[in-house]
């Protein structure tokens, strides 16, 4: 009985018939092995959401008497360039004995067979006798390992009712929000999509704010003092602790803001004894920093490479598809399965051969350590992104590649370093009543940090342990003067890539509701590792954000849409409520209908203000995206608008893959 192996993507697919047995026969759209085994693949989504019109007619024209579209029975349809090879899906599907499911290791991959499977109309009995094959490393010796550990793809059902849940809500929410904004920019003049969606507009929110706080701040004079403490040859800086009675000088965060205090405090200590009343002298040590998820990595390259995170998401595809150096990157997960560990003297070996610029990193690594990254609790259905035992020639990669494979195999190479040691240093002074502090840390054993290039961010607190010497509590030195620090705050500092990214993953500080901030912390914030790349690009692409040098602000017609919506709908709370419901969908502690049923409410009630509500001042005047070619329809017409900023049309905003939906 022949076997039929449904992959995400012709790469797995290759990599999967290359541990089959030989002969192999080379057929459109699929392989044959020596054994009748047959290996085919999907080429990302086959299938897409509908656009609005295939429901009724009417919906070709944007009209907001007609919002909000719900669809009553959800339909896909095959996508334009994947007819041929969905075809082939069906009849191979037809023929086999057994079908297992290869999709990426992820709730959308599980969604993207599954969605297949149904679609072709797969037998019962195939279909509950379906196994799950989950690969995260496309060299042979992992893809043997993987085929034989494959599980009952009915464990999964519940990841990918999740994910088509995720789906269906994102295209009810941003499909209907897209048009009624849109529309009610064309009423205000203009020619440009209002793209809405669940977590891009909150991405957009947290960028107009902070451009506000930018634009609206005052800056404040506050101060710092510091008493002055000779000891042998050195002098001690030691800072003042205002008391409780000093908050009325004080900002919201202890700065003081009123320099006739610290004046007054300077001529009551100077030439007073200064007694020491606590010293503290310990060692520290820091663990390595653990592999990368996707964000984390897409966060290192953007500060050290200028990179942008679809440029590392490109690029991570073509190293781990092409190339097969790296594991499977669109993961959210920074720890390492321990069926892994017993690799590592391959993977680094592989790292040598493959960039010399580590040859000493690798010599200096001892594999029989065993960092915290090494956890089977922490690990399900991906691990963390790390390179495979496969070495290549640097020559074949690119300067990008290079850059990035570099970053993520000196990550792993770190787990087999010591942790970093330092000495920390503690000293309390009293001083006329007043409490004064120094401290100091030092770096004594380098440990993984060996590893770290010279442009790495270095420790403000580093090199200072030995100016605060190791004096016993009760000594009594001579505080000679005190120093006044005049300084000024300083307004935020605008978003770059790099810290826009940080943001949505750690997306918890920012909601308004703080019974929130946990669910955000656990969920890993904004978006998922596959889609916030995508995310932006939408944004940029459809001119509500836009690139100044490194950093990243949001356009007038951003800025604009913003301040028209919603609350709820500017800020990431609500995202974090969807992905409470739809993480306890995947654990089986939440159904699909009730999360719908109420979207659709909210959805409906949504649209139910914008038709009563008059153009927001915000949306008139703006200016519309260039190029433009000159409207086929009168204003306020209600047709759609034919031209975007960037790809050239526009329509409602199709949900081809849900990756990138957000």
């Amino acid at each position: 009985m022949s076997r039929l192996y449904i992959a995400e993507k012709p790469s797995l697919g290759r990599a999967i018939a290359a541990v089959l047995p030989r002969p192999h026969k080379n057929h459109d759209g699929y392989i044959e092995a020596g054994n009748g085994d047959i290996v085919t693949w999907c080429i990302g989504h086959l299938l897409e959401q509908v656009e609005p019109d295939a429901y009724d007619e009417k919906y070709k024209k944007w009209n907001i008497l007609d919002l909000p579209i719900v669809p009553q029975q959800w339909l896909l349809t095959p996508r334009k360039t994947a007819k041929k090879q969905l075809g082939v899906v069906r009849k191979l599907c037809k023929q086999a004995g057994e079908v297992i499911h290869a999709g990426d290791p992820d709730r959308e991959g599980q969604l993207l067979v599954d969605e297949v499977i149904d679609y072709v109309n797969l037998a019962q009995g195939k279909k509950a006798a379906m196994q799950r094959l989950l690969i995260s490393d496309l060299n042979p010796a992992a893809v043997k390992r993987a085929l034989g550990k494959l599980r009952s793809n009915r464990d999964f059902i519940p990841l990918s009712v999740s994910a088509l849940a995720r789906s269906r809500a994102d295209w009810l929410y941003g499909m209907n929000m897209t048009r009624a904004y849109t529309l009610l920019g064309q009423k205000g003049g203009y020619r440009g999509v209002l793209s809405v969606g669940r977590v891009q507009t909150p991405v957009l929110g947290l960028v107009t704010r902070r451009d506000d706080d930018i634009a609206n701040f005052i800056p404040k004079p506050f101060y710092e003092l510091f008493a002055l403490i000779p000891y042998q040859q050195q002098e001690i800086r030691a800072r003042w602790k205002p008391s409780e009675s000093c908050k009325p000088w004080q900002d919201e965060d202890g700065r003081i803001l009123n320099r006739k205090l610290c004046e007054n405090v300077v001529s009551r200590i100077k030439g007073q004894p200064a007694e020491v009343t606590a010293s503290e002298r310990k060692e520290t040590r820091q663990a390595p920093p653990l592999p990368y998820s996707l964000s984390a990595l897409q966060i290192d390259a953007a500060k050290r490479f200028g990179m942008s995170a679809a440029d590392v998401l490109a690029t991570c595809q073509s190293l781990y598809e092409k190339h097969k150096v790296i594991t499977y990157p669109r993961s959210d997960s920074r720890y390492l399965p321990m069926d892994h560990f017993k690799q590592a003297g391959d993977v680094c070996q592989a790292i040598a051969n493959t960039d010399s610029k580590l040859l000493n990193a690798v010599e200096g690594a001892d594999t029989s350590l065993k960092s915290k990254a090494w956890n089977d609790k922490k690990v399900d259905a991906h691990h963390a992104i790390i390179p495979t035992p496969k070495s290549v020639n640097s020559a074949s990669l690119s300067g990008g590649e290079q850059k990035v494979y570099q970053l993520i195999a000196r990550q792993y190479l770190m787990q087999f370093y010591p942790a970093a040691i330092y000495s920390e240093a503690k000293l309390e002074f009293t001083i006329a009543g007043g409490l004064f502090v120094a401290r100091g840390r030092q770096l004594m054993s380098a440990g993984w940090r060996a590893l770290l290039g010279r442009d790495e961010p270095t420790d403000k607190e580093a090199d200072l342990a030995d100016k605060v010497p190791p004096l016993e509590k009760g000594t009594v030195l001579t505080c000679r003067d005190g120093e006044i620090l005049d300084k000024m705050t300083e307004p935020p500092k605008a978003f770059t890539e790099a810290t826009l990214l940080q943001a949505m993953t750690g997306i918890a500080r920012f909601v308004s509701d703080s019974s929130l901030k946990k669910i955000l912390r656990d969920t890993d914030g904004l978006g998922t590792e596959a889609t916030r790349a995508g995310i932006l690009d939408i944004l940029f692409k459809r001119q509500l954000l836009m690139r100044q040098g490194k950093s990243i602000h949001a356009t007038e017609a951003g800025k604009g849409l913003i301040y028209a919506l919603p609350n709820e709908a500017t800020y990431p709370d609500m995202t974090a409520h969807w992905e409470h419901q739809l993480q306890d969908m995947a654990d089986k502690k939440c159904a699909y209908k009730p999360f719908m049923d109420a979207l659709e409410v909210q959805v409906t009630q949504l649209m139910e203000k914008v038709k009563t509500s008059e153009v927001p001042q915000s949306l008139r005047d703006l200016k519309s995206p260039e190029p433009f070619k000159k409207r086929r329809y009168s204003k306020g017409s209600g047709k759609s608008p034919t031209r975007s900023s960037s790809s050239g049309k526009v329509r409602s905003p199709r949900r081809r893959a849900p990756k990138k939906t957000d």
